[in-house]
Parts: structure tokens; sequence; C-alpha cells
């Protein structure tokens, strides 16, 4: 497990953990928005991280909407 791995992690967990969905989009936005430059400049493994990452806090959020629509302001 690299050190980015356990970043997202404690990310993740302190952003379950606040109950505030929309950071959890956000942090998904955040995430694919730095991947861009890393795949520009052929940094893959990480870049390739972030879009899983990426996509964990989105389907995250999705889920926390659709389970409990009215949490999500």
């Amino acid at each position: 497990m690299k050190i980015q791995d356990i970043g997202f992690l404690l990310i993740f967990a302190l952003l379950v953990i606040v109950k505030r969905p929309k950071l959890l989009l956000i942090a998904g936005l955040v995430s694919w928005i730095l991947a861009i430059p890393l795949f520009a400049t052929w940094t893959f493994f990480t870049a390739e991280r972030l879009t899983w990452y990426g996509a964990a806090f989105v389907l995250t959020f999705l889920l926390i909407s659709l389970l409990r629509p009215n949490t999500v302001k």
C-alpha cells in the first residue's frame, strides 16, 4: 500500500464521518482535475489512481444521495 492510498483512505473516512455528501462530490471532481496534468506528463500510475479515487468519491456521493435523498441539499 502506497502513501497515496493511505491518504485516500484517510480523506475518504474523514469525509464519510463528517456526513457532508457534497464534499465527496467536490473531492471526486478535484481528483479528476488533478489527474489531467499527470496524464499529460505521462505519470500514469498516479493519474490512474486519482481517477479511481475520484470515481470512488462520486460513487459514494451517488449512493448516499439515492439511499438518503433528504441529506443532500
